[in-house]
């Protein structure tokens, strides 16, 4: 297990896609630092519009993660770049990701190891579908296409 891991998100709503990318860094890390996008970071957000405000976002966040039992092995912080402190901190060692993202999680070890720092061991989890086969996102749980447990709405 790795002393300090990463994972990043909008997390807005929080979903059974996010459940299995946080329970996956505490699974890998003793402590995890969840970057936790700021408004500044949802501009480009589809739906923008149906995306809570960041505070209520971690106060979710917050919940999710104490009833799991994780609390005291966590820390929500700001994320207003792509990249966050994964880029600068050097106790960070690991990155959760889901698959989608592995081009950002290598870009981010391209930028550490050109400012000196150890790459991260990269975590991928495979994106989980939904009812009708295509996978889980806050996009189609905002465009009211599935729940945030995958269900279809009719």
């Amino acid at each position: 297990m790795l002393h300090v891991v990463g994972v990043a998100g909008t997390f807005g709503p929080l979903h059974k896609g996010h459940k299995a990318l946080l329970q996956k860094a505490f699974e890998v890390g003793q402590k995890v630092l969840v970057a936790l996008t700021t408004e500044k970071m949802l501009k480009r957000k589809e739906c923008r519009d149906k995306i809570s405000d960041y505070e209520l976002r971690k106060i979710a966040l917050e919940r999710f993660l104490d009833t799991e039992g994780y609390h005291g092995r966590y820390e929500i912080i700001p994320l207003d770049d792509p990249y966050g402190v994964a880029i600068t901190l050097p106790e960070q060692q690991g990155i959760v990701i889901s698959e989608e993202t592995i081009k950002g999680a290598e870009e981010i070890n391209k930028i550490r190891l050109k400012r000196g720092l150890k790459p991260l061991k990269i975590f991928t989890i495979k994106l989980i579908a939904a009812e009708d086969g295509l996978p889980i996102s806050s996009t189609r749980i905002r465009k009211n296409e599935i729940d945030s447990e995958g269900n279809s709405i009719q």
